[in-house]
């Protein structure tokens, strides 16, 4: 029996969620969380197998729930998310998620997330492998490209900063303090020659990092 804690903050889709769950033999859910802080305590408390996570939950940020859970126990975390943009995926994985499931996905496809997932193996929502895969095959022929020098972190600095956001706004998606994405900023600036915002705009559209 595979034993999942399910924390999501909108009541209609963990309900949802939670029909689903009890749909599939071989799958037993023994906690729900409305937030963050209360989805560690439960992960603390019952040490599930899965921990089915949505990112933008109140109190803690997804991001650390996924550090605090992955430093802690050994429960593997599956994100559950509307979220489809590159950054988000790559710093869930990077945090440590053993999964990644957009929201409009089939049943089918959580359910095999979570098999995959207790079988070892990673899985991501099939439309994001394949904007993975063909970032992979744009970098892979373009050797000439100047993002290359920028760190996953920086890369993802990059698009929120090309988006709009200031520096305390990303830092609260990214966790971490307003002082670390100026420094990143700084440093995206620097490695990629670029003088302003309105530079930095213009460069991410150029490189179809966001769109015009």
């Amino acid at each position: 029996m595979i034993t999942i804690i399910l924390a999501e903050d909108h009541h209609l889709v963990r309900k949802g969620l939670k029909s689903l769950l009890a749909l599939e033999s071989g799958l037993k859910l023994v906690g729900e969380a409305a937030d963050g802080l209360e989805a560690v305590e439960l992960v603390e408390k019952f040490h599930p197998d899965i921990l089915l996570l949505d990112l933008m939950i109140p109190r803690l940020h997804g991001l650390e729930v996924i550090r605090r859970v992955r430093r802690d126990t050994k429960t593997a975390v599956i994100v559950v998310t509307m979220h489809s943009d590159e950054p988000y995926v790559m710093e869930a994985l990077k945090a440590g998620a053993a999964g990644y499931v957009l929201k409009d996905s089939t049943p089918d496809d959580l359910v095999q997330a979570i098999r995959a997932v207790m079988d070892g193996g990673h899985y991501v929502s099939p439309r994001l492998r394949k904007c993975a895969l063909t970032a992979t095959l744009r970098r892979t022929v373009d050797s000439d490209d100047p993002c290359a020098a920028l760190t996953p972190r920086e890369r993802v600095v990059l698009q929120f900063a090309a988006e709009g956001n200031s520096n305390a706004e990303i830092a609260q998606k990214l966790f971490v303090s307003p002082r670390t994405i100026e420094t990143h900023r700084a440093n995206v600036l620097r490695k990629l020659s670029l003088k302003s915002q309105t530079d930095l705009v213009r460069f991410a559209i150029r490189r179809e990092i966001i769109s015009a």
